[in-house]
């Protein structure tokens, strides 16, 4: 009985491994081969965390990197043949300003040339919260760009953007200005505890919104009338959601140091990491400083402080030409800000201040070189847009009148909107913060297009040009960056500091957000005479694996996502 039993056994497992080996046929037939969306063949990789190329293919499938390697064999719709160029992580733009441009052209062609797949947006003012007062404030930018403003709250933003598509990626910070003007509106006013509790509950339904922290422009009204300890209050709130503090500090200029301070007090009582927007040392008189501000952050960093900057390293910055004039004469916003420059004592007053030596204030005036060193940029109303490319001392000569006067009446005859260069750094104090390896990029520009509406107005060169232009400037003609560094700078670097896990290098299982370009050829093309061009060289850009630039050229695919910060509650 024992035999016969152990002979059965032996019948059962010949019967169990038959009928194994017969289902594994069958899977086999049934399962096709590992099969790609895209393979990506003979580039040179770098991946974006700093290392030297590596050759290699990569696969594409569902929107993800799935392998890196040799996929010479591999079953795949499509092959893109780098041909020896770079295949990197696409850009990603640490200040982006397109949470209005990109409802009027949601393609975002100047972006995309430039390689850039994602941007973060909402420098003090943000998308949202909104209310019918702030749109009624704001209803000459709206009218602008043509944009019915349908949203009140971030999450119904983000919902707006996922209803028409978008040709790259977004992420937002909600506005410690905009918070405080639901709340106070334009006034310069501190808050009540009531008043401050309310801000603080706007900023905590921003992140459950989606947004990725809290962001300040300290430069511009109503913002310069919050306290530290409002700006405390507030990104503690942001902080308790994973969160970051970025800044456009109250000073870029004499004062700077002091600003930073100030940053750093903000990050270190609120628990909460500080990102510096556009670091600069701004004024003829401030030119040289910049090892001043580095040494002051590498100290901050050394004792444990989490805090970077980024850069746009153009040697003119881009702001309201309403930032020249005193903040106090903002109250009430700029209708009453018109009315300010209307009356002749109190234009004598704004005068008087603007030609004074301050540190309570970021002058403008007396940072630059002359009226020749501001350029007309953005104009509203039509009868202005001949003067959009010419400078303050054009426009004064051509209207006869003192440079101050010529822009306080350009200010009222614009209704406050103009938008200007103003050249006011220094070449080397820009590459030295360039070259620091705590600081990524920003675009500090909004998207925009050479075609249509957007196409008529006279933005920074920076606008197309700012990440091409590092490549040709900085890495290829000056050796000031290698192109490895530069890559990490645009790439991991911004990732890591906006907690982006699934973006911002080459690796299996992160979102397919890659350039394919010629190191040897890219180039910026816009210049502050003509800015509306694309930049050159991007033969290939993918968003979540879906080309936008296909051979050099805009596909109109919109595969972008909205991403959301840690705080997010669905």
């Amino acid at each position: 009985m024992r035999r016969n039993a152990v002979l059965l056994s032996t019948k059962q497992f010949v019967l169990c491994v038959l009928l194994i080996v017969g289902v594994q046929a069958v899977w086999a037939q049934e399962r096709p081969a590992q099969h790609f969306d895209v393979v990506i063949t003979n580039g040179h990789i770098i991946d974006g965390t700093g290392s030297p190329w590596y050759s290699g293919d990569v696969g594409v499938r569902d929107g993800k990197i799935a392998a890196i390697g040799n996929l010479t064999s591999a079953a795949r719709t499509r092959t893109i043949d780098a041909g020896g160029k770079v295949v990197a992580p696409g850009f990603i733009d640490m200040l982006g300003q397109s949470e209005l441009t990109i409802l009027v052209d949601p393609r975002l062609p100047s972006k995309i040339y430039q390689g850039i797949t994602t941007e973060i947006t909402g420098e003090g003012g943000s998308a949202a919260p909104l209310n019918d007062a702030i749109i009624q404030a704001d209803r000459t930018a709206f009218e602008h760009y043509h944009i019915t403003p349908d949203w009140r709250t971030l999450r119904e933003y983000f919902a707006r953007l996922e209803k028409q598509g978008m040709g790259i990626n977004l992420a937002s910070y909600v506005g410690a200005t905009q918070v405080r003007r639901m709340v106070l509106g334009d006034d310069d006013k501190q808050p009540t505890p009531e008043q401050l509790n309310q801000m603080k509950a706007l900023v905590r339904q921003g992140m459950s919104d989606g947004a990725v922290g809290v962001s300040t422009a300290l430069e511009y009204a109503p913002a310069p009338y919050a306290k530290t300890d409002e700006l405390i209050a507030l990104a503690s709130e942001a902080s308790k959601s994973g969160g970051i503090y970025a800044t456009h500090m109250r000073t870029e200029s004499d004062a700077v140091l002091d600003a930073i301070d100030e940053a750093l007090r903000i990050g270190r009582e609120a628990h909460i990491p500080v990102e510096i927007w556009h670091i600069k040392v701004a004024g003829k008189q401030n030119w040289g400083r910049m090892p001043e501000v580095v040494a002051k952050i590498n100290t901050a960093r050394a004792a444990g402080v989490d805090v970077s900057a980024n850069t746009y390293a153009y040697p003119a910055w881009f702001n309201t030409f309403s930032a020249f004039i005193p903040q106090w004469a903002h109250d009430g916003g700029d209708a009453k800000l018109v009315e300010r420059l209307k009356d002749p004592a109190t234009r004598a007053r704004i005068r008087k201040e603007m030609m004074t030596p301050s540190k309570d204030w970021d002058n403008e005036w007396l940072e630059i070189p002359g009226p020749e060193s501001v350029l007309i940029g953005v104009v509203q109303n039509p009868k202005l847009l001949p003067l959009q490319g010419k400078t303050l001392a054009e426009i004064a000569k051509l209207w006869n009148k003192d440079p101050i006067d010529a822009l306080c009446d350009l200010l009222i005859e614009d209704n406050a909107f103009t938008e200007v260069a103003v050249f006011g750094m220094s070449e080397p104090d820009v590459t030295l913060a360039l070259q620091q390896p705590w600081v990524s990029i920003d675009n500090d520009s909004s998207g925009t297009s050479p075609e249509g509406l957007l196409g008529q107005e006279h933005p920074h060169p920076r606008a197309y040009g700012t990440f091409p232009r590092i490549l040709r400037k900085y890495v290829r003609e000056e050796h000031k960056l290698t192109l490895e560094d530069a890559i990490r700078k645009f790439s991991s670097l911004p990732a890591q500091r906006m907690r982006l896990t699934d973006r911002g290098v080459l690796k299996a299982g992160i979102w397919a957000d890659v350039v394919v370009f010629d190191p040897a050829t890219v180039h910026d093309v816009a210049t502050f005479a003509n800015p509306n061009q694309l930049s050159e060289g991007m033969e290939y850009v993918l968003v979540n694996g879906v080309p936008v630039i296909d051979q050099g050229k805009m596909t109109g695919a919109k595969p972008g996502k909205v991403l959301r910060g840690a705080g997010y509650v669905r």
